[in-house]
């Protein structure tokens, strides 16, 4: 069955793979980033079944994400499953992070995800089902130095979730989270080969996950029906 899926923070990374595996399954995908997709980007998806929509909004604003989810259905579109997955970090020691860096994080990662489940829920309790997928982290769940405002942020989109999963699963909707270690992206590239092989030492399996283990995560989360209000961890063993 075809799905629709909205992606937040869609435009690279571990949103843009989540986007591509499921386009690759037929369903429809909606991408979504602060600024329009890059046409380069938008041309990666032509040769999928379903044509690629894009939603483009702030979605940490939440009459912004209001009005992303409103124009999608006066569209006709109808969303069957949402991935938050934007994010942002800003990090440094409590003892010197400032009160803009706190705030802007909590804003983006916490409450762009509240926003979203708040705007969509409603038309997903009249659709009888549904699938929400979170994207949390392991530093959500096993806290990090320098990471107090982005450690607060995920672990607080765990408690949602599994706040939300008791209020719909009712009507036939899961809502569930996923908590990445670490995972290969432009941003790890940038990495030295110092802080690369610290970051190893540290997952028993010994490599960095890749965002197709996210992805193919995302599309076992929404086949399956039976599980809401969970947590499941993807970090090689990092936390255990």
């Amino acid at each position: 069955m075809t799905l629709t899926c909205l992606i937040t923070g869609s435009s690279r990374g571990i949103g843009l793979a989540i986007a591509h595996h499921l386009a690759a399954k037929g369903h429809r995908v909606i991408l979504n980033s602060r600024s329009p997709i890059a046409p380069e980007v938008l041309a990666q998806f032509d040769g999928y079944e379903q044509p690629v929509l894009q939603a483009t909004g702030d979605i940490s604003q939440f009459d912004v994400a209001k009005q992303l989810v409103d124009d999608l259905y006066d569209q006709g579109v109808q969303v069957d499953v949402l991935v938050n997955n934007a994010g942002i970090t800003r990090d440094g020691l409590v003892m010197r992070m400032s009160e803009e860096d706190f705030n802007a994080v909590i804003q983006t990662n916490l409450n762009g995800c509240f926003n979203m489940c708040r705007h969509l829920t409603p038309r997903l309790l009249k659709q009888k089902g549904g699938r929400i997928i979170n994207m949390t982290s392991v530093v959500g769940v096993m806290a990090n130095a320098g990471q107090v405002n982005y450690a607060a942020s995920k672990a607080g989109m765990i408690g949602l979730t599994k706040s939300l999963a008791r209020e719909v699963a009712s009507r036939g909707i899961t809502v569930n989270a996923i908590a990445p270690g670490f995972i290969e992206t432009d941003m790890t590239d940038q990495l030295s080969d110092r802080v690369k092989e610290a970051m190893l030492g540290q997952i028993p399996l010994k490599r960095f996950g890749q965002v197709e283990h996210i992805a193919q995560t995302v599309d076992f989360l929404i086949d399956n029906d039976y599980i809401t209000g969970q947590v499941i961890e993807v970090n090689g063993g990092l936390h255990i």
